[in-house]
């Protein structure tokens, strides 16, 4: 018989898979059925919601909810995947960027609009994820996809890093706004750091590590 299920709030650690997530708490509750509602990248912190059985009938409409990062952008250099999961391809002088600059291009990035997913994503192409052709060095054409950038604040400007929060609708590609950001700037940028704070109404401070879920269950 399937249980009741629960949901269960994860601060997923830089360079886990959500699936490495997704195993290591199947294991721990000892439950077939789990899935995350929402993949966070190796390279990306932050809340990972996990659903176990019947609360993974929940799972689509948390994918659904708005969602909130922190992060930072490098500017003066971009990689192919957007962020540091691939190396440097090019490098540019960013000191000309100004404070105003910044302040524009953020107005610019406010509201509806098409978003073309990165390369170096999960999106699938013909049957085959992106990532693989990418990584094989087969040429990637994907369909851009509409998206809804809420919110859009510089949190601090330390050049070339930029520091920001965004809220955005689900399917938004933070690495791809970082590399559109660098292009309407004049100078490229990649994402260097990335942490989910928020989805719907869960948060990143109701969150446990994975080594704090392990205790909280030994300690039941």
């Amino acid at each position: 018989m399937e249980s009741t299920g629960q949901i269960i709030l994860i601060n997923k650690s830089l360079r886990w898979t959500s699936f490495d997530v997704v195993k290591k708490v199947r294991n721990l509750i000892k439950e077939k059925k789990v899935g995350h509602a929402g993949t966070l990248d190796p390279l990306a912190t932050g809340l990972l919601i996990l659903c176990s059985g019947k609360m993974t009938k929940q799972i689509s409409g948390i994918q659904a909810d708005e969602k909130e990062y922190t992060g930072t952008f490098t500017l003066g250099a971009t990689t192919p995947s957007f962020d540091l999961e691939t190396t440097i391809s090019n490098e540019c002088d960013c000191s000309f960027v100004t404070e105003t600059m910044i302040a524009d291009a953020v107005k610019s990035f406010v509201g509806m609009q098409q978003q073309l997913p990165p390369v170096y994503s999960a999106v699938k192409v013909n049957g085959k994820r992106a990532y693989e052709s990418a990584r094989a060095g087969e040429d990637v054409v994907i369909a851009p996809k509409e998206i809804e950038i809420k919110e859009f604040e510089i949190t601090a400007v330390d050049l070339p890093q930029i520091h920001f929060r965004v809220v955005c609708t689900k399917g938004t590609y933070i690495r791809t706004l970082a590399n559109d950001f660098g292009k309407q700037l004049g100078c490229g940028a990649y994402l260097a750091a990335l942490c989910r704070t928020r989805i719907g109404e869960y948060l990143l401070k109701d969150a446990l590590s994975i080594e704090a879920f392990e205790e909280s269950l030994i300690a039941v």
